[in-house]
């Protein structure tokens, strides 16, 4: 049962922000259940859109989780009735973290700012790459450059001496929109991505293409362009089996507490694009000496984020697993079923929802709650 006087002598009451039918809603209401909990109170984001917000009372310990794989809510944050569409980043963008910041009161697992920052790979990458963390170099980082089209990212990859580039919508998710960009000599190039394009939209696949054309590719980037783009260097990164691999890191309260190897033999390792789960042991072998700076590397990168509780960490290894980089931190990072903590670390034998459950009293021992609204304070 969970401890009350852990609480300062008032067993808190979760509530989830969701989508109900949701398994992430599900596995975390099954974690707290059975750690001692009530059942949480599931607030639908769909009536958070529908109704312009949400009210938690003061003791109610409050986790957002993806509004993602909901038809209807898609509908209502991007704008298209169907969820394969890529467009729309920007809009999502501008009414996630508005319907984000319409829920009053509550202490919070996920800060507000915080979120608007980490849904914005560029205002990301300034974060991070401003606190030391290493971070693949960014001529878009924090906008600094525009980046309106094809014209402006070949312009960009030549001034900053980029021939291999990675080209990411800007409130993107999932590598949706994501293309790798090669160059070389002779105007050759190779665009490789995972969105395809039908009667002038764009939509994701589950099937990874290569473009050779320039002006396929340029149409594109273009197409892509609206919603905001952010670009990156493409860093050579380590391989594990013949297979190009990079690390998600759930870092819960400060401490890397879970670990998981993806692999695959395109630039980009999403499980959905045909990427695989790697060997932990043997990309832990590889890194050798180096395993724990790797660790303290995604320790720093959630460090930038006080506020949250869990954020999931990508980490690019490079070639010879001796050095690494932060690629992307991802607020709802923690869907990783059947993952167990790493040995040694405040989460081993836990999965990422135990893990975080656990961690619950020290976050709300230095979480200030949010304001209610002035309705909830009158009838206090």
């Amino acid at each position: 049962m969970a401890s009350a006087g852990a609480y300062g002598g008032r067993e808190p009451a979760l509530a989830v922000v969701g989508n109900p039918e949701n398994r992430r809603v599900r596995l975390f209401t099954e974690a707290a259940v059975a750690a001692g909990f009530a059942a949480p109170r599931v607030v639908p984001w769909l009536d958070v859109l529908r109704a312009g917000g949400a009210e938690f009372g003061p003791h109610e310990v409050v986790r957002l989780d993806s509004p993602g794989e909901h038809p209807e809510v898609d509908r209502l944050l991007r704008g298209t009735d169907d969820p394969t569409r890529v467009e729309g980043g920007a809009r999502w963008y501008a009414r996630f973290t508005a319907a984000v910041g319409s829920l009053r009161g509550g202490v919070r697992l996920d800060d507000p700012a915080e979120l608007a920052v980490l849904f914005d790979k560029r205002a990301c990458h300034q974060v991070l790459a401003r606190a030391g963390v290493p971070v693949p170099q960014s001529p878009t980082s924090g906008g600094a450059a525009p980046l309106r089209g094809w014209a402006d990212l070949r312009a960009l990859m030549r001034e900053h001496r980029m021939p291999r580039a990675f080209v990411k919508p800007a409130h993107g998710s999932s590598a949706s929109g994501v293309i790798a960009l090669e160059t070389a000599s002779g105007g050759r190039l190779r665009a490789t991505t995972s969105v395809e394009t039908a009667g002038g939209r764009l939509f994701n696949s589950l099937r990874v293409r290569r473009i050779t054309d320039e002006g396929e590719a340029a149409a594109l980037v273009d197409a892509l362009a609206p919603d905001g783009l952010h670009l990156e260097r493409w860093l050579p990164k380590a391989s594990l089996g013949g297979r190009t691999a990079d690390l998600r890191v759930l870092v819960v309260a400060g401490r890397a507490t879970h670990v998981v190897v993806r692999t695959s033999r395109w630039p980009m390792t999403n499980l959905h694009l045909g990427g695989a789960r790697g060997d932990l042991a043997a990309a832990m072998a590889a890194a050798g000496p180096a395993w724990p700076e790797a660790l303290r590397i995604c320790e720093q990168a959630a460090a930038c984020f006080p506020g949250t509780l869990a954020v999931g960490v990508d980490l690019l290894p490079a070639t010879g697993w001796r050095h690494f980089a932060v690629a992307e931190v991802n607020a709802f990072g923690d869907l990783l079923p059947r993952l167990t903590g790493l040995p040694g670390s405040p989460a081993e034998g836990l999965d990422t929802y135990q893990a975080q459950l656990a961690a619950l009293a020290g976050h709300i021992a230095t979480a200030a709650p949010y304001p209610p609204s002035r309705e909830h304070r009158a009838a206090r």
